[in-house]
């Protein structure tokens, strides 16, 4: 990145219309510290991301000419003058943000939804939008330009009609239809990743838990659980003709239409030993909070290929603070993500980013310590989406972390086979070409 650019801070109106502001510099925030994003920090706004605003909160950014952080507090004279509000952006996916959005959260209304906020700014130079980001995976499957509604209809009908009475598939068709769930498209689509949820209970109360949300001081869940637990039966009907017929098929339990699917592990396992008895082909995806290590050697007998285990934090207190467990402690889900990698499976973390939280010096070094012992094989840099200012408080966190991007870097440079990304692999896929690992791979 050349450190020529001149990034304006992006503003809205009242009505939501938005402009680059003339007198303000772009700031983000690492925690609650407003800083100026740093030349490695910043990328073009990724095609298929939406720009929304953060309803009455106004926008801080440097002044052009002193230097100084600055709240704006009305538009500029030359507008009108009127209300002002922050503007945020929401990425596509593969890209993990490195700063959020510098904003008065002081001054915020509303609670806001279960969407990652991520800083924008405006390219004086380029005459382009940019965003606080980097990518972590050119995986392009997930793009929304592969999502066209006009030809999944027909599909989601024929499905419906050839399967009747599988709850599963009635509803992984309100997940592709209603909810728009890629991956619950993709099962129509006959294609890539296809998701089976199973589990409509859960033993972690997750802050920003989209499918079910208790707490009174977050936002309403973006869609129903699933009230049912799928029989053997149902489950292969789904996953088996996926498995044969998809082009880079996968299908994964642990999705955001459940609970955690740990708690089904004795129908899950049943129901993989039954796929793979009608097919060796694809791969077997378990996404879990990972909460007892013993069903995670059932499932690797089982048949399953990989593991992702999702978690915010390294560190019990932060982890505790955001998954609130029931029934589980830390330890367990570390324990789960040493035996998922000694049993030979494909071990990623669904790694719940947040910038101020995820690149602290004693997270950074806690993350390294786990992914060295344990042999994990891939991170997610998932972005976590909550409300800013909730998660910050939730994890009583203070000061700046040393930034998303040093992170990486750092992690990297110390354990040069770890892989980053943001989406599950194939098991072709799991070890690229001229990998080279400290780790004993399966079979070695």
């Amino acid at each position: 990145m050349s450190r020529k650019k001149t990034f304006l801070a992006v503003v809205a109106d009242a009505a939501g219309e938005v402009f680059e502001h003339p007198e303000l510099l772009l700031a983000g925030m690492n925690g609650m510290q407003a800083r100026l994003p740093r030349p490695d920090e910043m990328i073009p706004l990724p095609e298929g991301s939406r720009l929304f605003t953060i309803p009455g909160t106004p926008p801080m950014g440097f002044d052009r000419r002193s230097r100084k952080l600055l709240t704006a507090q009305s538009l500029p004279r030359s507008w009108g003058g009127g209300p002002i509000q922050a503007v945020s952006a929401f990425m596509t996916p593969a890209y993990t943000r490195t700063l959020l959005p510098a904003a008065d959260y002081g001054r915020k209304q509303v609670q806001l939804p279960l969407w990652s906020y991520t800083a924008v700014g405006w390219c004086v130079e380029e005459e382009r939008f940019y965003v606080a980001a980097a990518r972590v995976d050119r995986n392009t499957q997930w793009r929304p330009e592969h999502f066209d509604d006009r030809q999944l209809d027909p599909l989601v009908r024929k499905a419906l009609r050839e399967n009747p009475g599988n709850r599963l598939l009635e509803q992984l068709s309100r997940c592709a239809v209603d909810y728009h769930c890629f991956a619950a498209k993709n099962l129509f689509f006959r294609r890539w990743e296809a998701p089976l949820p199973t589990s409509p209970v859960c033993n972690s109360r997750c802050l920003g838990c989209i499918s079910l949300q208790e707490a009174p001081e977050c936002c309403p869940s973006s869609q129903e659980r699933l009230s049912f637990v799928p029989t053997v039966q149902e489950l292969c009907e789904v996953a088996v003709p996926h498995l044969e017929q998809a082009e880079n098929a996968i299908v994964s339990f642990g999705q955001g239409c459940e609970g955690d699917p740990i708690l089904q592990a004795e129908t899950i396992c049943a129901s993989v030993r039954e796929m793979r008895r009608q097919s060796s082909r694809g791969t077997i995806n378990f996404n879990s909070n990972a909460s007892i290590p013993d069903a995670i050697d059932r499932l690797a007998d089982a048949g399953v290929d990989s593991v992702r285990v999702s978690l915010n934090s390294v560190q019990e207190h932060f982890y505790n603070a955001y998954y609130r467990p029931r029934g589980y402690k830390f330890a367990d889900v570390l324990e789960s993500i040493h035996r998922a990698k000694a049993r030979g499976m494909f071990t990623m973390l669904n790694y719940l980013v947040f910038p101020g939280v995820s690149d602290r010096e004693d997270e950074v070094a806690a993350l390294e310590t786990l992914v060295e012992e344990a042999g994990v094989d891939l991170v997610q840099l998932r972005n976590l989406s909550i409300d800013p200012v909730m998660y910050w408080n939730a994890m009583g966190a203070q000061g700046e972390g040393m930034g998303m991007k040093t992170m990486m870097d750092r992690v990297k440079a110390r354990i040069p086979r770890l892989q980053y990304g943001y989406f599950n692999r194939t098991r072709e896929t799991f070890y690229p070409e001229g990998y080279e690992s400290d780790w004993p791979l399966p079979g070695e």
